[in-house]
């Protein structure tokens, strides 16, 4: 039987009574390691020694059964256990376990994926076995960009490095629902780490800690209905292409100024802007309004506010992660990494091919604004192995993802590999 160790497990004093048990485990000798399953639930102990006890559970990948060793309960105090969360436990809510055929099939986590190569596995809200190319990227330091499709397991990494920054520590993304959803994942199963203080914010919650803007965040439907008493005058009918011109390219690409002049936007290539050259001149003029009405306080564009804020950041986190990077502006960024104590410390994971927020992103844009501040040139990785789509699906992901490539043409290389399964 094979076996796997958590990467949090520490057996301490006990390595000799730990290998013997562990070798009892993998013969499937249940007897010699004293297997006793944990009523009501799928927990199971073998015994190191009279008081201490190795707590594991089963698991299962492409049906090989697997023992998956989770951690040492010293003295017998289960109500300890990181695991078991307090209950009380005694020897008496234990049965014996004989042989590995009297476990039930039902207490065998499936597994997605386990790397046969290693014998360390990771635990978020599920148990997580890192392939060679994760592995690589889990043992490198700040700085660090991870790039990676839907389920290739960046987000998973991600918060698995988060785990090894100490100090003061922010996660921020544009998504509320991301970065409650991260914050939910972090502490299952009752992870808590005293070395560190984090801080799971959306940007808008990260602006209000700065500093709470006058006014609401314009939306699109409220500008939508700004935009409708001038929709006839400037025969710009693409209500929310424009809205998208505003905060992609307007207010969000630079970062040395709130937006850009008439010249500058002017003066912008064929791919810089949604709008064609000819049509510019009357987008700016709409986008002057804009930026009146603005002044009038009962709305305020991110973009603008995060360049107000540059100069009110202060340097509160040892560590910054930001997930989904694709989806925040050049400003935007700019102004989250303003919080850092150390300019390099910061981790930041996202696809191009997945933007929600149109902003003309690119990974190209993202290098060329870390080399043009201070902040210092960091390490890209690409994760290309994706554990969540049908060979199917990824085939045609990656047929679309050529003709898209042939058609258009590629803005970076980052944005251009293809998905294996």
């Amino acid at each position: 039987m094979k076996i796997l160790h958590y990467s949090d497990l520490n057996v301490g004093k006990l390595k000799k009574q730990f290998k013997k048990v562990e070798v009892f485990l993998a013969k499937g000798d249940f007897k010699s390691a004293d297997v006793k399953k944990m009523v009501n639930s799928d927990y199971y102990r073998a015994k190191l020694d009279d008081t201490n006890r190795l707590l594991f559970k089963f698991a299962s990948y492409k049906d090989e059964t697997y023992i998956l060793l989770l951690e040492v309960i010293h003295n017998h105090a289960y109500d300890k256990s990181r695991f078991l969360r307090g209950a009380e436990v005694s020897e008496n809510h234990f049965k014996i376990i004989p042989s590995v055929e009297k476990v039930a099939e039902t207490d065998k986590k499936p597994l997605v994926y386990i790397n046969p190569n290693r014998t360390e596995f990771h635990l978020l809200d599920k148990f997580i076995s890192l392939d060679e190319e994760q592995t690589d990227i889990y043992g490198l330091s700040a700085p660090l960009i991870i790039i990676g499709s839907a389920g290739s397991g960046k987000t998973a990494l991600t918060l698995e490095k988060m785990k090894h920054f100490s100090g003061k520590v922010a996660y921020v993304s544009l998504s509320p629902y991301l970065v409650e959803n991260a914050q939910t994942i972090y502490y299952a199963n009752n992870y808590d780490n005293p070395k560190q203080e984090i801080d799971f914010l959306s940007f808008k919650e990260y602006i209000e800690m700065i500093h709470l803007p006058k006014g609401k965040e314009i939306t699109f439907k409220d500008f939508e209905r700004w935009y409708s008493r001038y929709r006839n005058a400037t025969k710009i009918k693409e209500d929310y292409k424009l809205f998208e011109e505003f905060k992609g390219v307007l207010t969000g690409s630079v970062t040395d100024k709130p937006y850009l002049s008439r010249e500058d936007y002017l003066g912008l290539g064929i791919k810089q802007s949604i709008f064609l050259e000819k049509e510019r001149v009357v987008v700016y003029d709409v986008f002057e309004k804009y930026v009146k009405f603005l002044e009038e306080g009962q709305f305020y564009d991110s973009n603008i506010v995060a360049f107000n804020y540059l100069e009110k950041a202060s340097a509160d986190y040892d560590f910054l992660v930001v997930d989904e990077v694709q989806d925040l502006t050049n400003i935007q960024l700019m102004l989250i990494l303003k919080s850092l104590k150390s300019s390099t410390n910061f981790l930041l994971s996202g696809d191009s091919n997945q933007i929600v927020h149109p902003n003309f992103f690119s990974w190209s844009k993202l290098k060329s604004m870390f080399y043009l501040t201070d902040f210092k040139s960091s390490l890209i990785r690409i994760l290309k192995t994706n554990y969540r789509n049908s060979h199917q699906i990824t085939n045609l992901s990656n047929t679309l993802l050529k003709i898209k490539n042939a058609r258009f043409g590629s803005i970076d290389k980052e944005s251009t590999y293809l998905i294996d399964t």
